[in-house]
């Protein structure tokens, strides 16, 4: 049996009148490109600090790559890697000295593989033209490249990203995207969490979601989008509305806007030619038509409008 990235079993965390976790149960698979996603205060901070050994939860048990955080807390620490969202960085050295220092944290003593490994990440972080240039005068997003480069100089099989892409430019992040997902390619288990949920349904396999404390939801991408939300379609029509308009689909009728679209869900592509049938028996000529796919920022509005503390 394959030992598992990130075993979280019934961790809890008070802070004070706040249950910050609640009972979470999760099971991270080497290899995955994860999604932990949830509102501000949902918990996924206090979750990550767990897993990095910063916070000490008051029940339950945490296991990265086999270690325990708290028994084997060197071990469990040398696997993991992470980003965190603040912004933390040493004014007084450079890029490359900042990275050699994390590495010596480590243990890791100084080499020519060290050295190469260290130039590596530079040139796919896009920090190589940087490498020599004092931290303070990086711009935001190249601050968080260097975060990103720092969580890696250990080559840790597990990798956390706590919203890597905030403040970054679109170009940077693409170019972020590009090595993480290299990284995962090889071997490296990623966890991302993100408000750009775009991000997470592109990247990740499976995704968490996180509400007060709890876990209530914990799927593939796939099965989230295909159980929790629904394909959309809107017309609008030219001239008078005919009168037949509301008996030919009841959804129809009930969700017209002010921009005189109208709206139906359907779940399959079959769907959709007897309801255009209908609007045509009926005298409707259509203007414009738009189908669109469900996305995972309707699926993260429906369970967290839904869902209680229960996957």
């Amino acid at each position: 049996m394959t030992t598992a990235a990130i075993r979280v079993e019934q961790i809890f965390k008070r802070f004070g009148s706040v249950q910050a976790l609640n009972g979470v149960d999760l099971t991270v698979h080497q290899g995955e490109f994860f999604g932990l996603l949830g509102p501000n205060g949902a918990g996924k901070t206090t979750l990550i600090s767990s897993l990095a050994g910063l916070t000490r939860p008051d029940a339950g048990r945490v296991e990265i790559m086999g270690y325990d955080v708290q028994t084997n807390y060197r071990m469990a620490r040398r696997q993991l890697g992470v980003v965190p969202q603040e912004l933390v960085f040493d004014p007084f050295f450079s890029v490359r000295e900042t990275l050699e220092i994390q590495a010596g944290y480590y243990g890791i003593d100084p080499s020519p593989a060290r050295r190469a490994w260290i130039d590596e990440i530079l040139e796919g972080l896009d920090l190589t033209s940087k490498a020599d240039a004092n931290m303070r005068t990086l711009s935001g997003g190249m601050k968080r490249r260097v975060l990103v480069a720092q969580a890696l100089v250990h080559r840790p099989p597990v990798i956390v990203l706590d919203e890597p892409t905030a403040g970054v430019d679109v170009e940077l992040r693409q170019s972020l995207w590009q090595f993480v997902r290299r990284l995962n390619q090889e071997g490296h288990t990623i966890v991302l969490t993100t408000h750009y949920l775009e991000e997470a349904e592109n990247l990740c396999g499976r995704i968490a979601m996180l509400k007060a404390g709890c876990l209530v939801a914990l799927d593939t991408t796939r099965n989230l989008l295909s159980r929790f939300s629904s394909h959309t379609l809107r017309l609008r029509t030219m001239g008078d509305q005919p009168a037949q308009l509301g008996m030919v689909r009841e959804e129809i009728a009930d969700k017209e806007n002010p921009e005189g679209w109208w709206v139906a869900s359907f779940t399959r592509f079959d769907e959709i030619e007897p309801l255009l049938s209908s609007l045509r028996l009926s005298g409707c000529v259509i203007d414009e038509l738009e189908i669109g796919k469900p996305d995972l920022e309707d699926v993260f509005v429906r369970v967290m409008q839904e869902k209680g503390c229960a996957v």
